[in-house]
């Protein structure tokens, strides 16, 4: 059986709000992804695609814009 290539949706605009505003606030990407680990969220790479996931559970929320990545 072949495997499902399923694509998250995009983030909630309210989320991609906060999103961008904390990578303002950071000087790195990694420091970008710490903070963002604050509010329960990390960012992995699904087939050369940022998709924000909630740290806990590691349920998908939806694709980042390519800036994000």
């Amino acid at each position: 059986m072949a495997p499902v290539d399923k694509q998250a949706p995009p983030v909630d605009p309210s989320v991609l709000e906060l999103i961008r505003s904390e990578r303002q606030k950071a000087l790195s990407p990694r420091e970008w992804r710490f903070r963002l680990r604050g509010y329960g969220y990390a960012v992995k790479t699904v087939a050369g695609t940022p998709v924000l996931t909630r740290l806990t559970t590691g349920d998908e929320i939806g694709t980042l814009p390519p800036e994000l990545a």
